[in-house]
């Protein structure tokens, strides 16, 4: 279904903006309210508080003035999220004339992503059917896609015979498969000692073998949070941050042999918990733009049988990596890719969007003021899937 077709029935006038209930939902919720919208978050059971309670959209009378609190006008609720896809909770989205801003959660927590691209009749914000390359399982995939654009990216390793260096083997976590279950070795017997040690103790899953093993880079972290703008058909940098992973960053407050020590008890995990806000040298910006830009690129080179759309990449999307000191020089090495909106909210901290709107602006509140922007230009087909 294209977009003018999704958009059948809609009052342009009279949009909500819908979130999965978690992720970066509050960050899109207050955007979108920031920018005149009413908001929707359809919520599981037993994880709804947050939006049906403590956000959720209210009065207030201060000074003697009635004022709004809150970003979160409705919640729908569900007992798991993939029934976003039911009939009937479609049919309220269309009703309230919802635009959804779809985030990982709509990978992690869905059996089927086909029936999203191709069964989810509620207009998108963003790519649709991009979403599918972050994950490295897939025939094209995100590493691909970088390779294509003339992005730099750390050495892949076809087999562990072949390691030579520090690697990282990207294998997922036992119980929660779309965790990070992550590892580091230096060599293939290393890699054959450790990946059994850690299926052992059940910290990681049983694929571990069938996991990318990718050179470790060394470096300072940083995420590159872009917006691309098919209104204007320009790049934006909206921040700069870092993850914050749990148990890692208790380790990491560790000394040395402490370290050693507990980890003998207690592995090291890599389980993403939070963002950092962080900021990077000027003379590091013009790079990052350059890698931003041959990503958009890329994508709107895209063969259609992944991106039925031919839009390439809409609005928000992240290059996560690091800068590396060589020869005398800073380089950044991308190792990972997010197709949607980061689940840091943060990067509004940073003063990047400052320094092209005058005051910083999350990602959210950037979403909503393209949505705004094509409402009033009649251009609402052009940022959604």
């Amino acid at each position: 279904m294209n977009a003018k077709q999704l958009l059948k029935g809609y009052d342009l006038q009279n949009l909500t903006v819908g979130v999965l209930g978690g992720h970066s939902a509050l960050d899109v919720c207050h955007g979108a309210k920031m920018n005149g919208f009413k908001t929707v978050a359809v919520a599981r059971k037993g994880r709804e508080k947050t939006y049906a309670k403590y956000f959720k959209t209210r009065a207030r009378a201060r000074a003697g003035v009635r004022e709004e609190v809150g970003c979160v006008d409705d919640t729908i609720l569900v007992d798991q999220f993939q029934d976003v896809l039911k009939q009937d909770i479609q049919k309220k989205l269309r009703k309230m004339n919802t635009i959804f801003v779809h985030n990982r959660y709509f990978w992690v927590y869905f059996n089927d992503f086909t029936k999203v691209e191709n069964g989810f009749n509620v207009p998108i914000f963003g790519s649709r059917t991009l979403l599918r390359l972050e994950e490295r399982d897939q025939k094209y995939n995100q590493y691909h896609l970088l390779h294509d654009a003339g992005i730099r990216t750390p050495k892949l390793f076809k087999t562990p015979d072949d390691i030579d260096r520090p690697v990282i083997v990207k294998a997922s976590e036992a119980q929660r498969g779309y965790e990070r279950g992550f590892f580091v070795v230096t060599s293939p017997k290393d890699y054959a000692a450790t990946g059994m040690r850690l299926e052992s103790n059940g910290s990681i899953a049983l694929n571990w073998r069938e996991a990318s093993i990718e050179e470790f880079i060394i470096g300072a972290p940083i995420n590159f949070n872009f917006f691309y703008s098919p209104l204007t058909k320009r790049l934006e940098l909206m921040g700069t941050d870092m993850r914050r992973q749990t148990n890692l960053d208790g380790f990491l407050h560790l000394t040395a042999e402490e370290q050693i020590a507990i980890g003998k008890k207690i592995p090291v995990k890599r389980i993403e918990t939070g963002h950092i806000a962080v900021t990077v040298k000027e003379s590091i910006l013009e790079k990052a733009f350059d890698l931003g830009e041959k990503f958009v690129k890329a994508t709107q080179k895209l063969p259609k049988k992944l991106d039925p759309s031919g839009k390439g990449i809409i609005g928000p999307f992240a290059l996560q990596g690091a800068v590396v000191a060589e020869e005398g020089k800073e380089d950044i090495v991308i190792f990972d890719v997010s197709f949607r909106i980061p689940g840091s909210p943060g990067v509004a901290a940073t003063p990047y969007s400052g320094y092209l709107y005058g005051q910083s602006m999350s990602v959210g509140e950037r979403i909503g003021l393209e949505l705004r922007t094509a409402v009033e230009e009649g251009r609402v087909e052009e940022v959604i899937t």
